[in-house]
């Protein structure tokens, strides 16, 4: 009778940490957020889409509205395509605009979309003409770093 107890106890732990596993494999993912609901597509072309993946949100006003479906490269503009995949129940203005954002200083990235003061909307396969990529921290640091070595050096060593 014990060594049962026992062997239920054990298959128990085992189930549980199947569990988490799973849990977390669709956390890391980003799975664990899948919606049912209906979509459309829109499109976004960016210089630089940075860390930016499939799966990462859409939000406006801080709400997630969509996800990324598909990041391409488009060889005649060498540009970034991102396709959105928007919830049908949120319409946008034709002249919104679409950032790449940061959530937190290092955090993951997304897109943010700003809506614009348009009476028609956009429509099913349109593509958001105004986008502001990705900022790249690397060159953040590297744009202060050489104004400050400008900053020391003399003006005029000759006078």
């Amino acid at each position: 009778m014990e060594k049962r107890n026992l062997e239920m106890l054990v298959g128990f732990f085992v189930l549980l940490g199947a569990a988490a596993l799973v849990f977390l494999s669709l956390k890391a993912a980003n799975l664990a957020s899948f919606s049912f609901d209906s979509t459309y597509s829109l499109t976004a072309r960016f210089d630089n889409v940075g860390g930016l993946k499939i799966r990462a949100p859409v939000k406006s006003a801080g709400v997630t509205i969509g996800r990324i479906s598909k990041i391409a490269f488009d060889d005649k503009t060498f540009q970034g395509l991102v396709t959105l995949e928007v919830d049908r129940r949120y319409q946008f203005p034709a002249d919104t605009s679409a950032k790449i954002l940061t959530s937190g200083l290092l955090g993951d990235q997304y897109i943010g979309l700003e809506p614009g003061a348009d009476d028609k909307n956009l429509n099913p396969g349109d593509t958001i003409k105004l986008t502001q990529s990705a900022v790249v921290l690397e060159n953040l640091i590297g744009q202060m770093l050489y104004s400050k070595a400008a900053e020391g050096k003399p003006k005029d060593a000759a006078k």
